[in-house]
């Protein structure tokens, strides 16, 4: 077994790689003064049962290409099983034809994984379960439930708990965190009245009094999260926090939520934290290190994954 790490998220590889008392496999990812990206291999990966590590977010497109570019050089090497570890799994929302003349890229990028010489992806939280359908070799499709129902009880056992779906295509999600830790469900229901018209939020569920959290896989803008949270302290909400997946934060996100009555969100670290989300008071990040390390060994010893998600 050796892991293989790429640029996009070195600090979670390293973790990963300390979980499991190994260390990284020597290799250079790097770029020629045309940007191109080169890869080299320094150790032999012959008959090596390997996972490359690689969350494909911003850069999005160099990410998924340093990925593509390292399973094909470990392909050419003879390594015996390739598995492509992505915590974060960029093109995910592109997993349906959205309108005439529109691509399914999320159906591209599985595409171009198994072409380079995947054999086997792990990813974490899919925004589409469907994508897993997309890909003709094994997805394990890991979840941070686990990881925020522990966390949750630590930081807010002793709080009367709800838990909220911030649109109507999150409820199975929410359903399951509620279910796990015994507590109530609302859900926002958005919509527009017509075009040119703000969105109007009517929140599904008593939340007066709750001290509510909002659970997502994604957080981009952080629009629809900070209004999400006004809606709920409308409603006599006593506070609210969130706790979403994969921390994207495009623009003026991270002010956005900053600036909001959000008391505290909590991300994962399958993508890394910039400056910014460093500095903000109230947002943190906890590790998958752990969760990734333990999947990543499951499938090593041909042993149960699913068992990982209780």
């Amino acid at each position: 077994m050796k892991i293989v790490a790429c640029n996009s998220n070195l600090p979670l590889a390293e973790a990963v790689a300390a979980e499991l008392n190994m260390s990284l496999c020597n290799v250079s990812v790097r770029r020629f003064a045309d940007m191109e990206i080169f890869v080299e291999i320094f150790e032999n990966v012959r008959g090596e049962d390997v996972f490359v590590v690689q969350s494909t977010c911003t850069p999005t497109n160099d990410n998924l290409m340093e990925l593509l570019i390292m399973l094909d050089a470990l392909r050419r090497g003879s390594a015996r099983r390739i598995t492509a570890v992505m915590p974060y799994f960029g093109y995910a929302r592109q997993d349906r034809k959205s309108g005439p003349r529109t691509p399914i890229s999320a159906k591209l990028v599985a595409n171009l994984l198994v072409e380079a010489g995947a054999d086997r992806v792990l990813t974490l939280d899919l925004h589409a379960m469907q994508i897993q359908g997309f890909f003709d070799v094994p997805v394990d499709n890991l979840y941070a439930a686990p990881l925020f129902v522990r966390d949750i009880k630590e930081r807010y056992g002793d709080r009367d708990l709800m838990i909220v779906s911030p649109d109507v295509g999150g409820v199975v999600r929410a359903r399951q965190l509620a279910q796990r830790l015994n507590t109530d469900l609302a859900i926002i229901d958005k919509r527009r009245e017509r075009a040119g018209v703000s969105e109007v939020m009517n929140v599904i569920g008593d939340v007066k009094g709750r001290h509510c959290l909002l659970v997502d896989d994604i957080v981009d803008s952080g629009g629809s999260l900070c209004n999400a949270a006004e809606a709920i302290l409308a409603n006599g909400a006593a506070s609210v926090g969130a706790y979403v997946t994969h921390g994207v934060l495009t623009g003026k996100a991270v002010e956005r939520i900053t600036n909001s009555r959000i008391e505290m969100l909590t991300l994962t670290d399958s993508i890394p934290a910039t400056d910014a989300v460093k500095a903000a008071h109230n947002i943190r990040q906890i590790t998958i290190s752990g969760l990734l390390a333990r999947a990543m060994r499951a499938v090593s010893d041909e042993s149960s994954v699913s068992s990982l998600f209780d």
